[in-house]
C-alpha cells in the first residue's frame, strides 16, 4: 500500500513538473530574423525573414524550457527585389531545395527567471550545426491590445554562412553573418 502511494505522489509530481511549463505560439506578426553581413568592406547589408513560426516552451522558476522555430527561407526581404531574389537562388539559400531554416533548443539560460540566452542547433541549407544566441532583452506580460498573456525577446548570435555551404562571394562578401532576432510569442 505505501509502495503504491509513493508510486501515485511520483506520478502526481512528474506530472505536476511538466505541467508548470507554459507553452507559446510565435506570433508571426512580430517576429523577423534578420541579419547583417560585410558587403565588399563597403558597408554592412542587412536583411530580415517576414514567415516564421515555431513553439515556445519557457518554464522560468525552474529555469527550464524550449525552443522550436522554422523560418521560411523565401521570405527574405532585402528591400531590394533583384538581391532578394538572387538570395533565393542555388547559390544563397536555395529556397527551392531547402524552404525552411529551423532552430531548436532544449538548453536555455536563465538569471533568475529571466532568460539570458540558448544553445540550440541551426538547420541552414540542408546542413545542422550547433549555435549559441545570448537573449539581450526577455520581457513576459499582458499585451495590453490583444489582452493575451505574451513574452518577447531579442535575441544575437553569429554564424559563418561557409559551414552551412553558403560560401558564394567569401570572403569579399562577409562569410561572418550577424543574426539579430525579435521574437514574440504569445501563450497557449
Amino acid at each position: 500500500m505505501i509502495r503504491k502511494l509513493c508510486s501515485i505522489t511520483a506520478a502526481s509530481l512528474l506530472s505536476f513538473s511538466v505541467l508548470a511549463a507554459d507553452s507559446y505560439t510565435i506570433d508571426s506578426h512580430h517576429t523577423f530574423p534578420s541579419f547583417e553581413i560585410s558587403h565588399l568592406g563597403f558597408s554592412t547589408q542587412r536583411g530580415r525573414f517576414n514567415e516564421t513560426s515555431g513553439k515556445v516552451t519557457l518554464d522560468t522558476a525552474a529555469g527550464k524550457g524550449s525552443i522550436d522555430i522554422s523560418v521560411n527561407t523565401a521570405s527574405i526581404s532585402t528591400g531590394l527585389k533583384e538581391l532578394e531574389e538572387h538570395l533565393r537562388g542555388k547559390e544563397f539559400f536555395d529556397s527551392g531545395q531547402y524552404p525552411l531554416m529551423t532552430f531548436k533548443s532544449d538548453t536555455l539560460s536563465f538569471q533568475g527567471e529571466k532568460l539570458v540566452g540558448a544553445d540550440g542547433i541551426l538547420t541552414l541549407h540542408g546542413i545542422s550545426k550547433p549555435v549559441h544566441l545570448d537573449v539581450e532583452h526577455f520581457y513576459c506580460g499582458m499585451n495590453v491590445i490583444r489582452l493575451k498573456y505574451t513574452c518577447g525577446a531579442d535575441a544575437v548570435g553569429t554564424i559563418k554562412r561557409s559551414e552551412f555551404g553558403i560560401d558564394k562571394y567569401v570572403p569579399a562578401v562577409g562569410d561572418e553573418v550577424k543574426v539579430l532576432i525579435q521574437v514574440e510569442a504569445v501563450k497557449d
